[in-house]
């Protein structure tokens, strides 16, 4: 903690995804890692980053794309995955800063292409999964996805659902009405 209070990185990854299961031989890959910077404290989103990452063992499906806005072409001028995570590391202070991320997906697909590629994992232990702390938060049985859980909140989505920055905008902005309501757990 400095003047600017406490940090914390919102994530939210997109990977290569198929209809149905991944073609021979691919598997499914990060290709886009959004991180807003959120200032706890103060209350107020700092710092919105976009990485586009080229997957080294799948290519983007017409399906991705219609879902992600990403293109094959796009990626293929992405960073490699073990840089991707470099700069989290080395810009994002993912180690030692405290993250968030809706549901646990994004948590898992690190650390599942971590393990296979053998590129060392960028966050540290501290993981908040923001969907779980807003169920809990609004007192909900079920766990709403992100763009559900903006509606109950009464904010609204900002730019494109299913893109990674956008993404960890509006996730970034839900972590904020948690801590305005008392309800986001401490770190």
């Amino acid at each position: 903690m400095g003047a600017t209070g406490e940090l914390l990185n919102v994530v939210d990854v997109e990977a290569t995804c198929w209809t149905g299961q991944p073609p021979p031989g691919q598997v499914s890959e990060i290709i886009e890692i959004g991180l807003t910077v959120v200032d706890l404290t103060a209350g107020e989103r700092l710092g919105r980053h976009r990485i586009v990452v080229r997957p080294a063992r799948s290519k983007v499906s017409a399906f991705c794309t219609e879902l992600t806005g990403l293109t094959q072409a796009e990626v293929d001028r992405g960073v490699s995955f073990a840089e991707a995570c470099r700069l989290l590391a080395v810009e994002h202070r993912a180690g030692p800063r405290p993250w968030a991320s809706w549901g646990d997906y994004d948590r898992g697909q690190f650390t599942r292409q971590c393990q296979a590629t053998g590129v060392p994992y960028p966050f540290g232990r501290r993981h908040t999964n923001a969907k779980l702390a807003f169920t809990e938060g609004y007192g909900l049985r079920k766990r709403p996805g992100m763009d559900r859980a903006l509606e109950i909140a009464g904010l609204p989505l900002e730019g494109r659902h299913h893109r990674g920055e956008d993404d960890a905008w509006n996730i970034a902005a839900l972590v904020l009405d948690l801590v305005g309501r008392g309800a986001w757990p401490a770190g």
